[in-house]
């Protein structure tokens, strides 16, 4: 990188005293703004002029570079012109190890016929309200259902998909901490786990302080089975999230998990609490290949 300046300044001038723009962007757990640059992107085989930077002045809980990958305008792939991009969200379980994955930038046509063998895939769909230029800068997928210990959940069609009005429908957001539902369909999907976990003892005590539910208390059971989550996606796609991206165990324990990551032997004393699903961060078998943009 090299060469920042305000967009409309003279290449050639060493001085600038053109006010640059301001900018500020809210996230929903921070805030960044700053003032936008221009900037050259150089690349072995390609220089991308007139990127657009926002240099960042005061952040509130945000990390000091954040790089846009939606569908707006000032998105990194739409400003290099990219047609695809490609980088796999690495699972919780490896979050004490130093596993990776590569970022995959791809320019040219885009065939839609560049399918990974193996891999499952869903189609992105688009907002019908265009009047709301922010609707239109996520990523929206088809949820056709959610299934708990291979029971579906009872889920009105108005929630999987988004509306006239724009509300509704299922986006992918790699930037947002926990996986959000609507209340009804977030109580729909904890009413199934409580069915299911019915032989069990409800912690209400860890319920009333925490404010979340349900929770279980566990810690006179030699083993736990827990159900498992689904998502279920337009195309076949499933993605089947791991133990630890929706219950959270409380106090120090230690236990083995089989090869479904669901079948839980203690040696420790803790709690399970339903964590309102983290973030999709095991979303490597659906979308760990080639993002259209």
């Amino acid at each position: 990188m090299f060469g920042l300046r305000c967009k409309g300044c003279d290449n050639k001038s060493d001085n600038c005293t053109q006010n640059c723009p301001a900018y500020l962007v809210q996230y929903g757990d921070g805030t960044t703004s700053g003032i936008l640059l221009s900037e050259t992107l150089d690349f072995p085989n390609k220089a991308v002029r007139d990127f657009v930077v926002g240099c960042s002045i005061l952040s509130t809980r945000q990390p000091s570079g954040i790089a846009g990958f939606g569908r707006g305008l000032m998105s990194l792939p739409l400003q290099m012109g990219l047609k695809k991009f490609s980088y796999c969200l690495v699972s919780h379980r490896f979050d004490d190890l130093p596993e990776s994955s590569d970022l995959v930038l791809v320019g040219g046509s885009d065939s839609g016929k560049d399918e990974t063998k193996g891999l499952s895939y869903t189609p992105f769909i688009k907002n019908p309200l265009t009047s709301n230029a922010a609707f239109q800068e996520y990523y929206y997928v088809s949820l056709r259902k959610i299934t708990v210990g291979g029971k579906d959940v009872n889920i009105p069609f108005s929630f999987l998909v988004p509306g006239s009005d724009g509300n509704g429908g299922t986006i992918v957001d790699s930037g947002t901490t926990f996986t959000f539902m609507e209340r009804k369909l977030f109580e729909s999907v904890a009413r199934e786990f409580e069915k299911q976990m019915a032989n069990y003892t409800r912690a209400t005590v860890v319920e009333n302080r925490s404010g979340l539910q349900p929770c279980f208390d566990i810690s006179s059971e030699k083993s736990v089975l827990f159900p498992e989550l689904v998502f279920h996606f337009k195309g076949g796609g499933k993605m089947a999230l791991p133990l630890a991206d929706y219950f959270s165990f409380l106090r120090d324990a230690s236990y083995l998990s089989d090869d479904r990551d669901r079948q839980c032997d203690r040696s420790g004393d803790f709690r399970g609490t339903f964590d309102h699903f983290r973030e999709l961060s095991t979303a490597k078998l659906l979308f760990g290949v080639l993002f259209s943009i």
